[in-house]
């Protein structure tokens, strides 16, 4: 198979992947988006789950890629690329918080999901240190969440996260962390 039906197949596995969601993947489906047989991709991709596993890979690397490789950008544009913005960010999105329901569920994603933390740790790292990547992503984990869901506006999201970076007043004043 050349690459550049490899990539048809993974492309429109992605783009099934975002619209139905994981669970409703089909490879029929895929292989009629990708213009090429089922059982080329079956020739290609072991199982069903190899493909999608593999596709919300290639998603992922596509789109960091992308974003880490556009050069110079201010903490405020990083904060942006981390947020669901309609388009292809959204998509992202969807393929992640998909990603994060299958990996509970099947532990073989896990270290796919824990590969792109990482990635995006370490393009965060460029920033600002490992703790403060963490609690960047975490901040941009739980409101993208309530964005794609509805329960919050983007520009609110983005305004919270902003106000978490840069506030130094912290949310609870304790004399000892309880968590020591």
């Amino acid at each position: 198979m050349t690459d550049g039906a490899r990539e048809r197949i993974l492309e429109a596995a992605v783009e099934r992947i975002a619209a139905e969601g994981i669970d409703e993947v089909r490879i029929a489906r895929v292989a009629m988006d990708a213009g090429v047989s089922p059982s080329l991709v079956h020739y290609h991709f072991e199982t069903r789950e190899a493909l999608l596993a593999e596709a919300l890979e290639y998603s992922y690397e596509r789109a960091g890629d992308t974003r880490i490789g556009e050069g110079e950008d201010t903490l405020a544009d990083t904060v942006d690329q981390l947020l669901p913005y309609p388009g292809s960010l959204e998509r992202d999105w969807i393929l992640w918080v998909e990603l994060w329901l299958r990996a509970i569920r099947h532990p073989e994603l896990r270290p796919i999901a824990r590969r792109l933390y990482d990635r995006m740790r370490a393009w965060l790292g460029e920033e600002m240190d490992e703790r403060a990547a963490d609690r960047l992503l975490a901040l941009a984990d739980g409101y993208g969440v309530r964005v794609l869901i509805g329960a919050m506006e983007l520009e609110e999201a983005r305004r919270e996260i902003w106000a978490a970076l840069t506030e130094a007043e912290p949310l609870v004043r304790l004399s000892e962390s309880p968590f020591r």
